[in-house]
């Protein structure tokens, strides 16, 4: 991977490369790794750098320790939403925003409790895998305001009457819960075996598939059913110019495993 400078840890944020998977660790464990600006700006930062390595297939976010995965924004701090009044694009926005353009499948490693604007960072992730410990939640209400930026992203993947409850209520769900809701892929007592088990399905497959595939599903997901036909057609064909499809089918043919470009 080149040296490209979005990928330097901080003191808040550890960014670390294993293997093909790109690891994003927040590092405020005596915060219950509440969300800094830092944070924000650094995990935005090296997720729109990934983009353009080849190398990089996934991209795990987590939280340091075993207690939190992210408490939400840092309520300690003076200015815990923003940085500036003047400036329309916020730093968790932005981050949402990088997450949602992202072509590497991004996946929570839920690993404590995740609130708030931790909702968020888990529903920008493609997947997601918790601790059974872990509980979820949006205690907004709570300190008098609301959840808004997380409603974007997490208001399409849980039953809008849940959704409702868990913004008006502020009271948490179980990591049982969130499974039966559908907040999560899975809920194991070892959340890293979980990982790495849903990793290495991930890993064998065709980069060139998966990279087009999350381009694909991401821009059909707000279309309405003609137009997305339009755009499908025209991916589908796209997709069987890649040398990865050309191998694909070739391997399935000579009953091999394929050996993948990534291209």
């Amino acid at each position: 991977m080149s040296t490209h400078p979005a990928f330097t840890s901080s003191a808040e944020l550890n960014i670390t490369l294993q293997g093909e998977v790109l690891w994003l660790t927040i590092t405020r464990e005596e915060r219950r790794n509440a969300m800094s600006h830092a944070v924000l700006h650094g995990m935005t930062q090296a997720i729109d750098a990934a983009q353009s390595e080849r190398s990089i297939r996934a991209i795990v976010i987590t939280g340091a320790g075993e207690k939190a995965f992210c408490a939400g924004a840092d309520l300690q701090s003076a200015q815990a939403f923003t940085t500036d009044y003047s400036e329309p694009h916020g730093h968790l926005a932005q981050l949402l925003r990088a997450a949602k353009a992202s072509c590497v499948p991004l996946i929570a490693r839920v690993n404590g409790a995740c609130m708030a604007g931790g909702m968020g960072l888990l529903s920008m992730c493609d997947m997601a895998v918790a601790s059974s410990h872990a509980i979820f939640g949006l205690p907004e209400v709570k300190v008098g305001v609301f959840p808004a930026q997380v409603l974007s992203v997490l208001q399409h993947l849980i039953p809008r009457r849940t959704l409702v409850e868990m913004c008006i209520t502020g009271e948490p769900i179980s990591s049982t819960e969130a499974l039966s809701y559908g907040l999560v892929n899975y809920v194991d007592s070892d959340v890293d075996a979980k990982l790495q088990w849903l990793i290495d399905r991930l890993l064998d497959k065709s980069p060139a598939a998966v990279r087009r595939g999350l381009y694909t599903m991401k821009h059909v997901e707000t279309m309405a059913f003609e137009e997305s036909m339009a755009f499908t057609e025209s991916q589908i064909a796209l997709f069987t110019l890649t040398e990865d499809a050309k191998e694909g089918q070739k391997a399935f043919q000579e009953k091999r495993k394929p050996v993948w470009a990534g291209k």
